[in-house]
């Protein structure tokens, strides 16, 4: 097991204060934790709603054994089917929202004139196991930064710092939350170009931590493992048989990512180092970087970190309409951006995070904007700029509640480069006979390179 670091912080709505993600902090004490599941929920954000109401409090999220059940295939049924937007923001009426929108959303306003913000009801729906509170609550207690901030120490499984003082232990908690523990997602990315046209490229991919493995984690083999997966693309025909295995260390600047590639038409496995950073991924025609996937991944050290603090800001949120099996592929993708009509955005508390490329480090990106969201500390918007400081792309990532599984993670991520007017989305499964299975059992012998290998004959 591992574990992170950790000093006390009274958060207030939209306090926004500035702290250098270098700076050390304490522990928080056995008091200071007790706030957590109290005064914060038991991942750390504030329970009580704000003074408008516009958000409510937290009262345990939608969680397993609740009157909503679960769909066939691992897609979750709409809990809420029959809200309706409380209003729209456009052109016509964004001054009136701009506040609570980041520059990357208003910049997508600017872009495409048609562009359009359905809002609705704000449900806090985000819950982990009963379990996993408590190990979030020792992690309060005993967590720490190293390396410079690169690597957490005394961390065990899930979110080492859930009540942050700094840059790094806010982006450690998106790197670190809870994704079912095991789970193999079948989806589909599709890069569009600017007419709207566009190819699909469905991947089968595994994702499990050692925790979660069936020969369990090993005090030496995984003392430096974050998680394993498993990527293969399915389709295209000139994809097809292409297979990516990682090893997520998690302190990258000891040990860096261990990542290897089989290669159909070269019928051998390669190790593969440009995975990380702003290597390019495979299947998204340019659009994304290796550390885009998950909005974030991987080793911060390339960059200076900065907490600017927290805001309320519009986010997508309780996204099933697009898991929805009626729904085409191209029913919801249109040239610029989704089809808002199937796209749900509420107002939630969001961490800001920036992120400056340090001198003499080199990376497509000079700097981001994290808007990383207090409940579930998923990144939900994430503004990219480039090296002449001008915006260039914007992430959202669509969350949704696995409530039959107390899961929170994405119906669909989409990256939009504002320059080419092109974007990528990525996780859609609505038209996959199978989208997610929880708890599959694997190996640590299931993500060796030996096993790459084996799926390609």
């Amino acid at each position: 097991m591992k574990k992170t670091m950790h000093k006390k912080m009274t958060v207030a709505a939209t306090l926004l204060v500035s702290l250098m993600a270098g700076s050390a902090f304490a522990k928080v004490s056995e008091q200071e934790a007790a706030k957590l599941g109290d005064s914060l929920t038991p991942l750390g954000a504030i329970k009580a709603g704000n003074a408008e109401g516009t958000i409510p409090a937290w009262t345990g999220g939608l969680v397993s054994g609740g009157e909503v059940k679960s769909g066939d295939a691992g897609r979750p049924v709409n809990p809420f089917p029959d809200d309706k937007p409380l209003f729209e923001i456009t052109n016509a009426n964004l001054a009136q929202y701009k506040d609570k929108l980041s520059p990357g959303q208003l910049a997508l306003f600017k872009k495409y004139p048609d562009y359009r913000m359905p809002v609705y009801q704000t449900r806090r729906t985000a819950a982990y196991p009963e379990n996993l509170y408590d190990v979030v609550k020792a992690n309060a207690m005993n967590a720490e930064l190293v390396s410079g901030g690169n690597g957490i120490t005394n961390f065990d499984t899930v979110i080492p710092f859930p009540m942050p003082q700094s840059a790094l232990e806010v982006v450690w908690n998106h790197i670190t939350r809870y994704r079912g523990g095991a789970a193999v997602r079948n989806t589909t990315a599709i890069p569009v170009q600017t007419d709207g046209s566009f190819v699909p490229v469905k991947f089968t991919d595994q994702l499990v931590w050692p925790e979660f493995l069936a020969d369990g984690r090993s005090a030496d083999g995984d003392s430096n493992v974050l998680f394993y997966y498993l990527q293969q693309i399915t389709a295209p025909a000139r994809l097809t048989g292409t297979a990516l295995l990682v090893h997520e260390t998690l302190d990258q600047v000891k040990e860096a990512r261990r990542a290897w590639v089989y290669n159909s038409g070269q019928r051998r496995v390669r190790r593969a180092p440009n995975v990380a950073y702003d290597g390019p991924a495979e299947g998204t025609d340019g659009l994304r970087t290796a550390d885009n996937l998950d909005m974030y991944n991987g080793a911060p050290d390339k960059y200076e970190w900065k907490l600017i603090g927290k805001q309320e800001l519009y986010v997508p949120y309780n996204s099933y309409k697009m898991l929805d099996t009626s729904l085409k592929y191209d029913q919801l993708v249109e040239a610029g951006h989704l089809n808002p009509e199937y796209l749900r955005y509420e107002l939630h508390r969001v961490w800001v995070v920036e992120a400056t490329l340090k001198e003499g480090e080199r990376h497509i990106y000079a700097k981001r904007t994290m808007y990383i969201d207090e409940d579930t500390w998923g990144a939900s918007v994430i503004d990219h700029y480039d090296g002449r400081g001008n915006l260039w792309r914007v992430g959202e990532g669509h969350q949704v509640m696995f409530y039959d599984v107390d899961t929170p993670w994405m119906s669909a991520e989409a990256l939009h480069d504002l320059d080419s007017g092109r974007y990528l989305v990525t996780g859609l499964a609505n038209e996959e006979p199978k989208f997610m299975e929880w708890g599959k059992k694997a190996n640590r012998t299931d993500f060796s390179s030996s096993a790459l290998r084996r799926i390609g004959r």
